[in-house]
Order: structure tokens, then sequence, then C-alpha cells
């Protein structure tokens, strides 16, 4: 499969190396030039290209840069991947290095604002474990306590895709709808980065509370 992936950093690159293990073709972009992924390549196998060029013709597209970022990406940028591809959103919201998002703060869930920018259905995961767990916590299928990873998006064929994707790179994958569930795994709440089977990343995930819930409960309870 050919996998295009916008974002050389940590959890770009070890994506990057799990799939080209899996014999996928994998092109790797930032935002310097590929000049600058001489380092990148060699440790992943993964093959340097222009951000234009990498999600060219692309069954897959894995964007891992800082939410931030997103709004600078080229108009259309991901326009160029093969019919039915699927968009995979990795990226979390932090304030403090993006900068405040209005919509956001809103309540607007990350990966809906991402949708917009980018023009296209994308599907979230990968975006609650650490980047070096991704190497060090793959394992075969029907592994005991293998680990697992939420799934939402609002397109089945593309979630469908994805859902695969974290079975093959090694984790169980928990499909829990379109992306208005995707707050339940973003930072600050319970399945947010620990390192639990399918089983109890389906109790932290029904755990999650969001903060207009909590703020009334709250005003309940005064």
């Amino acid at each position: 499969m050919k996998i295009g992936i916008i974002g050389a950093g940590h959890i770009g690159g070890n994506l990057a190396q799990l799939l080209v293990q899996r014999g996928h073709e994998v092109a790797i972009a930032n935002s310097r030039g590929p000049q600058t992924l001489a380092d990148v390549a060699q440790r992943t196998g993964a093959t340097p290209v222009a951000l234009a060029d990498a999600p060219r013709d692309a069954q897959i597209v894995v964007v891992a840069i800082p939410l931030g970022a997103v709004p600078s990406l080229p108009a259309g940028l991901v326009d160029t991947m093969a019919p039915g591809a699927a968009v995979i959103d990795t990226m979390n919201y932090y304030s403090q290095r993006d900068g405040h998002i209005a919509p956001i703060d809103d309540g607007e869930v990350s990966a809906r604002w991402v949708r917009k920018h980018l023009g296209q259905p994308v599907v979230k995961v990968f975006n609650n474990i650490l980047a070096a767990d991704l190497l060090t916590r793959s394992q075969p299928p029907a592994t005991d306590n293998r680990r697992a990873l939420p799934v939402t998006g609002d397109d089945w064929a593309t979630k469908r895709m994805a859902l695969d994707l974290v079975d093959e790179v090694g984790f169980d994958a928990v499909d829990l709808g379109d992306l208005d569930e995707s707050w339940r795994y973003q930072p600050g709440t319970p399945a947010y980065g620990p390192d639990v089977d399918a089983a109890k990343l389906v109790l932290l995930l029904n755990a999650a509370v969001r903060d207009d819930e909590q703020e009334e409960e709250s005003a309940r309870s005064e």
C-alpha cells in the first residue's frame, strides 16, 4: 500500500518505521524539505519527499504535525491522494503550543476542525499513545493484554482502513463511532495515554466527562 506521512516528528517517524517494516511504500515529508530528512529516512526506511508529494496517489495519508500548523498547510494538499483514501489525524490540541483555537475552545472536537481545514473526511487515531510506545508495545494479533487504541471517523470505508492499519502495526482497534466521540481520548481524559487492553480501554472511554458536563454536575451539587 502507498502511504504518505505529513510530519516527520516522533509520531510520524515511528509510524513510518512500523509501516515500512510491514512492506508498505511510505513517503514522508515535513515543512523544511526532503533534504532535512536524511536521518529519518535512514532510521525508518521511508522515502523523503516534498510536502506536496507526500499524499500524491496514497491510499492512506497520515497527518502528524502540531495542530496549530494545520492552517498553514497548502490548500488542497490531500486532494491528490488516491480515490477513497483515508486521512488519519494523529494530532492533539495544546493551547500553550498551538495558540488558542476558538472553535475548539468553544467545544468543537479538534478532528472536526482538522477535517474542515483539509477538506476531506478524517479518522482520529494514534493521538493517545506515546511515540516510543508505538515501537515498544507493538504486538501480534491475539497476544494477551495487547494494547488497544481508539478509532473514530464519520466515513465507514476510510475508518475500516484505519481499523485494519491499527491491527496491522500491532494494536487492537476499538471503534468508538463518529468523530464527535473523539473527545473521549483527547488530552485530559482517562483514555489519554494508558497502556491497557481493549476491555479496559472501553471502560476508560466510557468514564470520560466533558468540561460542560463537569460544570453542570458541580452546579447541581452546590
